[in-house]
């Protein structure tokens, strides 16, 4: 088998974020899922924006965030996803590749314009994410090519995405294209809703043996496995996949591999600002120590420290030097 040109290859949406500051009566009065993700139309795109205090604009989208992780700690990295001819499409496609980042899909027509989060932060440092997914949800199977697909060690797949029909055929697509090249798929959950719709299928892709590592966090394991019960999810979960690996917020996190569980404490963080992207950059550490042929220990220590450092400013990209900070933690 030859040496992979990318260490991960994620399929994702492709979004910019739009942050505000707000507080709990805001969230009262537009009726929001705190903490939460919910996808919204156009129109309840334009309204809420036109709501919403003054924004930063970042480009996000889960699986992107956490190549943007992985790159930061000198991996090379792919993305597959779907922007539109307009202004947001270019500034997330000139993000992505100014980190070094392979991106080659084609943007279309701005009939739909192109993916954007708006996301409301609390003072307790929640957010609330309202997604009007746009021409992220129109990603061709066509984009999917095999030698890219091959030429990647790791095939990573956002859970947002199995929702809209196009992607879902994509990822559909490029799974069983990845186990042929011997290559290692990972699978994260995204969030319960995509689970409660889907649950029979990603069950499915895990007892067919289509995911080598899955990411979840607690609420969405315990949604899968539909049990509050947090050891029987992990337990239904693990038997289904080489690698499982679960965050727990401020409990930190666990993975199970085989007869092997590890279990590590949350980083400290001086001051809580912002907790998007925490699972994306806990991806990206544990992803990038995969890579580097770490035991599972300092692969979950080195997602912690990624999410440490995501969760103390805003956006859900890193600005720090990730690398360093591993370094300082791990030796």
């Amino acid at each position: 088998m030859s040496s992979p040109k990318y260490a991960v290859l994620a399929i994702g949406n492709a979004i910019v974020d739009v942050i505000a500051e707000t507080d709990d009566d805001f969230i009262k009065a537009e009726s929001l899922n705190k903490g939460g993700m919910t996808l919204i139309d156009a129109e309840r795109a334009k309204t809420l924006y036109s709501r919403m205090g003054p924004g930063r604009e970042i480009s996000g989208g889960s699986a992107a965030n956490t190549l943007a992780g992985l790159a930061n700690l000198d991996h090379k990295c792919a993305f597959i996803g779907q922007v539109a001819d307009d202004q947001l499409g270019e500034v997330f496609a000139h993000d992505i590749r100014a980190t070094g980042i392979d991106f080659a899909v084609p943007a279309r027509a701005a009939d739909v314009p192109t993916a954007r989060c708006l996301i409301l932060v609390t003072p307790d440092a929640q957010r609330t994410m309202n997604t009007f997914l746009g021409a992220s949800q129109f990603l061709p199977a066509s984009t999917i090519d095999p030698q890219q697909i091959a030429d990647a060690a790791i095939l990573y797949v956002e859970g947002y995405m199995w929702d809209p029909q196009e992607p879902r055929a994509a990822i559909r697509q490029a799974l069983p294209l990845a186990r042929a090249a011997g290559r290692k798929t990972a699978f994260t959950l995204s969030d319960a809703f995509v689970i409660d719709r889907y649950r029979d299928d990603f069950l499915s892709l895990m007892a067919e043996g289509a995911i080598d590592i899955l990411f979840a966090n607690e609420v969405e394991i315990a949604s899968l496995a539909q049990t509050d019960d947090f050891e029987a999810a992990v337990a239904m979960a693990a038997a289904q996949v080489p690698l499982l690996v679960v965050t727990r917020g401020e409990h930190g996190a666990i993975a199970v591999r085989g007869g092997e569980r590890v279990e590590v404490p949350a980083e400290p963080v001086e001051h809580l600002v912002d907790t998007t992207g925490a699972g994306d950059l806990f991806a990206a550490g544990v992803l990038a120590g995969l890579c580097e042929g770490r035991d599972l220990k300092q692969c979950l220590t080195m997602g912690a420290v990624c999410a440490a450092e995501v969760i103390s400013h805003y956006g859900a990209r890193p600005e720090a030097d990730l690398r360093a900070l591993i370094s300082a933690r791990l030796g």
